[in-house]
């Protein structure tokens, strides 16, 4: 039945990914009828990866856990999948399999003194530290307000996920929303994914599954996407409408911190509403 609920983040990865790839992207015929299932039909996968149906379903349900280097290739052909989601595939068939039991390191929420130092020297730049779940640890002074009501929050609130969908700034301060709440989400589970069972994952993720049908919408389709530099702009209560670059730079040696800088073109617009989130610029 394709309903029977899967036992292992392998079998949900592939169920979410089965049914977002139509049988006309596969390069199969539409056939007749109406289907039941959105996406293609377990056996029609199989067929696909050169697999048994009898041997993907019970890949999908969690009763078999070794699949081997050249089937989950294969299945990653079938799903289109690319990139980080192909990368995913592979690290949750090895935790399943037993071979990864460490997929990452603790998290840590200390940030040390010259990182602090370093966010004090990017001013006037927003710049933050977050974690690997999005759990804002530190920002400087145009971080915090490029932010509104963040710091507002008490420290087990402060997460970057779960002020885009709970708080009312949050909604409201990326243009467009819907871009950067599914990029969010797919990072979410990219970190989350083979650590499912870390606390303050769960706490957060269930929080948000209860609370914003949205979130449930995104999450179930298990996108996976490491997040790196790129541009977003703002509709910010403060200093109005902006358009900015940011980077995203690992942190060495603290189990998955995170720095964030944003910056502008110079003599722009932008950057002139930027300069306005720090108290010491002058407009």
């Amino acid at each position: 039945m394709e309903g029977m609920a899967e036992t292992t983040e392998l079998g949900k990865y592939l169920r979410a990914r089965r049914a977002q790839v139509t049988p006309a992207e596969a390069g199969l015929p539409a056939g007749t009828g109406l289907r039941r299932t959105p996406g293609l039909r377990r056996e029609e996968l199989a067929t696909l990866a050169g697999v048994s149906v009898d041997y993907y379903t019970r890949l999908e349900r969690g009763r078999e856990t070794n699949p081997s280097t050249a089937v989950i290739d294969a299945l990653s052909r079938a799903l289109r999948l690319r990139g980080d989601a192909h990368e995913r595939l592979h690290d949750l068939a090895e935790l399943a399999s037993g071979r990864l039991t460490t997929p990452h390191p603790t998290t840590d929420d200390t940030v040390r003194e010259s990182v602090l130092q370093m966010l004090e020297a990017l001013r006037p730049m927003p710049a933050y530290v977050v974690n690997r779940f999005n759990y804002m640890l530190a920002a400087n002074p145009a971080g915090r307000r490029l932010l509104p009501g963040m710091w507002d929050q008490p420290p087990e609130q402060r997460n970057l996920t779960r002020y885009l969908f709970l708080h009312p700034v949050g909604r409201t301060l990326y243009v467009p929303w819907e871009a950067t709440v599914t990029a969010s989400v797919a990072h979410l589970r990219a970190v989350g994914g083979a650590d499912p069972d870390d606390p303050r994952m769960t706490a957060l993720v269930g929080e948000l599954l209860l609370k914003s049908p949205e979130f449930v919408k995104m999450w179930d389709r298990y996108e996976v996407q490491e997040r790196g530099g790129g541009t977003k702009s703002f509709d910010h209560p403060k200093v109005g409408a902006m358009t900015l670059t940011y980077e995203v730079m690992q942190l060495a040696r603290t189990g998955g911190q995170r720095l964030i800088t944003y910056q502008a073109a110079p003599d722009s617009p932008d950057e002139s509403a930027l300069r306005k989130l720090d108290p010491s610029s002058s407009d």
